[in-house]
């Protein structure tokens, strides 16, 4: 069960479980995504756990993780509707099983303050080299969405969807916002995050409650803030659908359409999206996979996803660019065949069923649980694990097709090949 603890300028939440070996730490540094501070949020975590002034590089960082049993450390960024999403994760062994009785929790809890708090800095900046090196990093990871064009044509579908919305910024900020950053401007901006950042500590495993508490009150010391809400979309409807055609040499085109589905995590309805989603495109018993990918053979793939704090529903496939106005036509065949119910009762169930299993099988590792945990702080509704899956069973084929008409189609991407 999640205890959580406001402390000082963060929330800490404890979840004591003996159904994992080990135990998990994430810290969550969450802020409305905006094109300014996007690129240099990109490249903060990677900075930060490459030296403190502890441990004043990354080979000294790595020798007291190896110490600890091989505790890992790794640092990611998430878009989540509007916000962006700083995680640093730590894995740790229990010591309970350990004849050493080393504080292994304890240590690694350590480090994670360290690295957050005591960072390596000279004369109020980030040491040059580092910063350095991982700009050329952040390059590279910027770039590699080009060179994949799945992940490419989502971006692009995206941009062209959000362009005047705060969610078209990249989760890894701008290749050109990149070499302006020095490693002042990068502590200047450090120091903002860390003073105005909503920030989530997660321990998750077999531990004393009392005492790791008590550890973290005393690592942690930060200035208390107020989260920083985003407005909430209003709805939005487009009169006419946005076309979008762009050619590159593809060997395989690559046609994305977004729907705005006008409801997010936390809404009333949104189980019912999530079984409106897993019938049309989410799952190998869907729609979009047995028609367009099996029936008609159009699409080497065929999917859809939910963006579940935007209130979008992304529908990926890949074509030949021959076949494009055939497959748009079938996926809009598709799309109304949901709205006018055309899925029968065994359907739902069996939907139902995969979608339950999913929640499961992310419920069954610690990093998965946080992740499901963290939904309730973005959204700032509680949802349990239990409510969810009760609400998933409960979700009935008038709540399904009451989700249906509020979805509506807003932008078709197509990235084809220079043939058609």
């Amino acid at each position: 069960m999640e205890k959580t603890v406001h402390h000082e300028g963060m929330k800490i939440h404890l979840i004591k479980t003996d159904k994992y070996k080990t135990n998990t730490i994430v810290l969550k540094m969450k802020a409305p995504i905006n094109k300014d501070d996007a690129t240099y949020r990109a490249l903060l975590p990677y900075v930060l756990q490459s030296g403190t002034n502890t441990y004043p590089d990354y080979t000294e960082i790595r020798t007291f993780l190896e110490n600890l049993y091989g505790c890992t450390l790794f640092v990611d960024l998430q878009k989540k509707g509007e916000y962006h999403i700083i995680s640093i994760t730590m894995e740790v062994a229990n010591e309970k099983f350990l004849q050493d009785k080393k504080p292994l929790l304890n240590e690694a809890l350590g480090l994670l303050a360290d690295i957050l708090l005591n960072p390596k800095i000279e004369n109020h900046a980030f040491n040059e080299q580092i910063v350095a090196k991982e700009k050329r990093t952040l390059k590279q990871r910027i770039q590699a969405v080009y060179d994949d064009k799945m992940r490419y044509a989502n971006l692009r579908l995206i941009q062209e969807m959000c362009k005047n919305e705060p969610y078209f910024v990249p989760v890894n900020g701008f290749l050109e916002d990149v070499d302006p950053i020095t490693g002042e401007k990068l502590y200047a901006y450090y120091r903002r995050a860390l003073n105005e950042d909503e920030i989530d500590l997660y321990i998750v495993g077999d531990f004393n409650e009392q005492e790791t508490l008590s550890f973290c009150k005393e690592k942690f010391q930060l200035a208390s803030r107020k989260a920083r809400e985003i407005q909430k979309d209003q709805e939005r409807i487009n009169i006419k659908e946005n076309v979008v055609i762009e050619k590159q040499e593809v060997a395989q085109g690559k046609l994305n359409i977004g729907f705005r589905t006008n409801i997010t995590y936390g809404d009333d309805d949104y189980f019912a999206l999530q079984v409106f989603n897993g019938l049309f495109g989410g799952f190998p018993h869907s729609k979009l996979f047995l028609n367009v990918r099996e029936r008609e053979s159009l699409a080497y793939y065929a999917a859809s996803r939910l963006e579940s704090h935007k209130g979008l529903l992304l529908v990926m496939t890949g074509i030949e660019s021959k076949n494009f106005d055939k497959t748009v036509k079938i996926i809009k065949e598709e799309f109304s065949a949901m709205q006018n119910g055309e899925f029968t009762e065994a359907e739902i169930e069996q939907t139902k069923a995969v979608i339950q299993n999913q929640m499961l099988e992310t419920l069954d590792t610690s990093r998965g649980l946080v992740e499901v945990l963290y939904h309730n702080v973005i959204s700032g509704k509680t949802v349990t694990e239990e409510e969810w899956m009760e609400k998933i069973k409960q979700v009935s084929r008038d709540d399904i097709l009451q989700v249906g008409k509020k979805i509506h189609l807003d932008t078709i991407y197509f990235l084809s090949g220079m043939e058609a």
